[in-house]
């Protein structure tokens, strides 16, 4: 077990030494989410006009969670997973997996995790740039112990969940060439479902009752609003039971579809 643990911290390694290479390009990135957060402040201030809570919360709290979500989207989400497993498919490079000792879903998985763990460090420093200006602005719930708690092992189902389905996605190159516009529908969708437009309790109560069993809303919403004090303990113990579920099925899934595309799968070369 620990020779196949180290195999998959060497790709850990080689997956932080290649993206610390294009850190400026996370950097700049960051940096660029934070005119997309100041949008954010001046839409939701205007939305606040004349009122002191909007859904049992105030601005503050609002937008709170917004910059909540700027860093977890920095630390969890999957940005171009699905292209990377693509790629390795439709150019043969997937075949190397197939002769060695080690599982492409690790593979990819500690890569992946190399890559967030680059990308939310230096989120942080733009963050840090904006801090003396949106400081005034948030607020953070007093019972953080249990927060933090529960936020942190809600974060990394998260990712796993992020990463799942992402990892679907690209592995539908085994039967389509081209895997856009399943990825940019899965975009749409979880913008919506997932939280990113707006908290997702302003949603009709039916209308969140179905989100909370599908696996957008754990994506990103959910760290989210434990994190900023959106939801309570109860619905975060239960909510995290379900999340658990999600990533065990997407992980079911994921070695469905590798099953079966293998089949399908032609490797050429020597």
């Amino acid at each position: 077990m620990l020779a196949a643990l180290n195999k998959y911290r060497h790709a850990f390694l080689v997956g932080l030494q290649g993206n610390i290479v294009y850190r400026w390009n996370f950097a700049v990135r960051g940096l660029f989410s934070l005119f997309h957060l100041t949008a954010v402040f001046v839409l939701w201030t205007a939305a606040f006009q004349g009122r002191e809570t909007v859904g049992g919360h105030t601005l503050d709290q609002t937008l709170t969670y917004f910059v909540a979500l700027l860093v977890l989207q920095f630390f969890i989400s999957a940005f171009n997973e699905d292209y990377q497993i693509s790629e390795d498919i439709r150019n043969g490079l997937i075949n190397q997996f197939l002769l060695k000792p080690i599982s492409y879903y690790g593979y990819r998985l500690s890569i992946f995790a190399a890559a967030r763990l680059v990308s939310g460090a230096l989120v942080l420093v733009p963050l840090a740039v904006a801090l003396p200006f949106i400081g005034s602005h948030l607020t953070l719930p007093g019972d953080w112990d249990w927060r933090l708690a529960l936020g942190l092992p809600a974060m990394l189902l998260s990712a796993l969940i992020q990463f799942g389905i992402a990892y679907c996605f690209g592995l539908l190159t085994f039967w389509f060439l081209e895997i856009q516009g399943f990825a940019i529908l899965s975009m749409a969708v979880e913008a919506v479902l997932g939280g990113q437009m707006f908290p997702l309790d302003l949603l009709p109560a039916g209308v969140l009752r179905v989100a909370e069993w599908l696996p957008f809303y754990y994506q990103m919403y959910f760290p989210a609003a434990i994190f900023t004090g959106r939801i309570g303990f109860d619905t975060a113990v239960s909510g995290l039971g379900i999340e658990l579920c999600w990533v065990l099925v997407l992980l079911a899934v994921n070695r469905a579809l590798w099953t079966r595309g293998l089949r399908r799968h032609t490797a050429v070369g020597g």
